[in-house]
């Protein structure tokens, strides 16, 4: 099922076609719809026809308020709970209980803790003493994102920074066709198309060849860019394919936790993650919001045996005929020479990750930051302590810049954006926008010693709610590239001015509005 749409690229106007919704997803909605409706009018029913039960409902109604107000979730979570359980009544308290919980299950959660178990143990101290002795303080952080997300820390690594898709989508091609042993592909969003297309090819020479070719695709970031059944049609090319949390129709939380990583790993030897996605417009072949701009990193080396691990474990945790053995994946890789650190990480939703990975060592870089730290994300829907962490490395003179887009692709999540503009800016943060178009880019950097480059927003969803995936850099050269290019992208963007965003009565109303309920979303 597919129809066309118009859109304007370096090659003028020209039509694309893209896929409907397919039939499967439509159904599974429809059930979700069908399931909260019928547990709204059971309740609805029961309350007019058996006598006495709006007590049981004002009970459950009070109890409801005291959970939120009890749970151990961020305040600015509560409170639009609160707000939306005591402004609606029966349905508030009813669709709190089927979908507040954005947790996974105590049963899929174990199951994960028992794949984990089957990965790679690095050992890292000989590392982390040395690290210790050059800078204590760097070996805090690291030896902290180690404990929270389960990793290790690698030396003998190097890295390579792409500043466009383009420019790694090239690299890319290069690397899948020098593959022998099994190549991985783990994608929030897959889209048929130029991108897609140039690396299935490959995919397909290569397990006509024997090489162990797998692909994991979020059921839902690719529900209106792939067929519903396409890893039936990879299956057929002799491509192990599974989609990410595939969706049921539970009225639950199978909108949250979705696997927002982007993973390519070779042999074990060479591995990329960043931000870009598997569609055209991540490498400008189509332009629908101006010139898209984000970025990659190559790792080739010892870190790399670190993205074999988390592609592994999720793509086990969603095929039904399990990987027999790990340990065959984990082979000893050649070190290539580099005096840095490297530690590709993971993070994710609770209680398999109690501590929110990427924005406490985002916080941290922050608080440790003598000289400057610049970030450059699509997004700024930032909690109270995330915005408090930047305006006081603001206000004790550390320049903090951030860069967004200036063209947005969702307007609604571009109003939140703006809202938090003005009290960073008064505690002295720079804003800027990015002017040719849409930074997709993900990217964290310090006093040019360290950096984060991965798939983390600075969003909820991101923060909280998404399986995410980053590599944090230290004392390593690629540095230099990254610095660059968030120079190079600071010169391109507008740098936002006090009176620069001017609004009426009515926007600021509805700004205020989408503040309080963006963690919701």
């Amino acid at each position: 099922m597919k129809k066309k749409i118009v859109i304007y690229d370096l090659r003028g106007k020209r039509e694309k076609e893209i896929l409907h919704i397919p039939l499967r997803f439509i159904l599974a909605m429809m059930l979700i719809l069908a399931e909260t409706l019928a547990v709204l009018g059971i309740v609805i029913w029961c309350a007019i026809h058996i006598p006495y039960f709006y007590l049981a409902m004002a009970l459950t109604h009070f109890v409801c308020v005291l959970l939120i107000i009890n749970s151990q979730e961020n305040p600015e979570y509560k409170i639009p709970w609160l707000m939306f359980v005591l402004l609606v009544p029966v349905a508030g308290f009813m669709i709190y209980f089927m979908f507040y919980d954005r947790k996974l299950s105590k049963k899929y959660a174990k199951r994960l803790i028992k794949i984990t178990e089957e990965e790679v143990n690095t050992k890292d101290e000989g590392v982390l003493e040395q690290l210790q002795k050059e800078d204590n303080r760097a070996y805090m952080q690291a030896r902290l994102l180690c404990k929270m997300s389960g990793t290790h820390v690698y030396r003998n690594t190097k890295a390579k920074y792409f500043d466009m898709g383009e420019k790694m989508h090239v690299s890319m091609l290069e690397d899948l066709k020098k593959a022998k042993k099994f190549i991985f592909l783990e994608y929030f969003i897959i889209e048929e198309g130029k991108f897609w297309n140039s690396i299935l090819e490959i995919l397909k020479e290569k397990a006509a060849q024997g090489v162990d070719v797998r692909v994991v695709y979020d059921d839902i970031g690719c529900m209106c860019t792939l067929p519903g059944n396409y890893y039936k049609v990879l299956k057929g090319y002799g491509i192990k394919a599974v989609p990410f949390a595939k969706l049921r129709g539970q009225a639950n939380n199978e909108f949250n936790n979705r696997s927002h990583r982007k993973i390519m790993v070779i042999d074990g030897e060479v591995g990329y993650t960043g931000g870009v996605n598997i569609a055209d417009e991540y490498i400008n072949e189509i332009h629908l919001y101006g010139l898209w701009k984000d970025v990659g990193i190559r790792l080739e080396g010892e870190a790399v045996v670190q993205l074999t691990s988390i592609f592994l474990s999720d793509y086990e945790m969603n095929v039904r005929t399990p990987v027999a053995e790990f340990a065959p994946y984990f082979w000893n890789v050649a070190s290539v020479a580099d005096e840095g650190y490297v530690i590709p990480f993971r993070d994710g939703p609770a209680p398999l990750y109690k501590q929110r990975v990427a924005k406490v060592m985002i916080m941290n870089m922050l608080s440790e930051a003598e000289r400057y730290v610049y970030m450059m994300t699509p997004y700024l829907i930032v909690d109270n302590e995330l915005c408090q962490a930047i305006e006081n490395a603001a206000l004790r003179g550390v320049d903090v810049r951030i860069i967004t887009p200036h063209i947005p692709d969702k307007k609604l999540v571009f109003t939140m954006t703006r809202s938090h503009y003005k009290r960073l800016m008064d505690a002295g943060a720079r804003i800027y926008e990015f002017e040719p178009g849409f930074v997709h880019a993900k990217v964290y950097m310090s006093d040019d010693k360290c950096a984060i480059v991965g798939t983390v927003n600075l969003d909820y969803r991101s923060l909280v709610h998404h399986f995410e995936n980053g590599v944090w850099l230290y004392k390593h050269d690629v540095l230099t590239e990254i610095k660059e290019d968030l120079n190079g992208t600071m010169e391109q963007s507008i740098e936002i001015k006090e009176g620069y965003i001017k609004e009426t009565l009515l926007q600021k109303l509805i700004r205020a509005l989408v503040r309080i309920f963006s963690p919701m979303l």
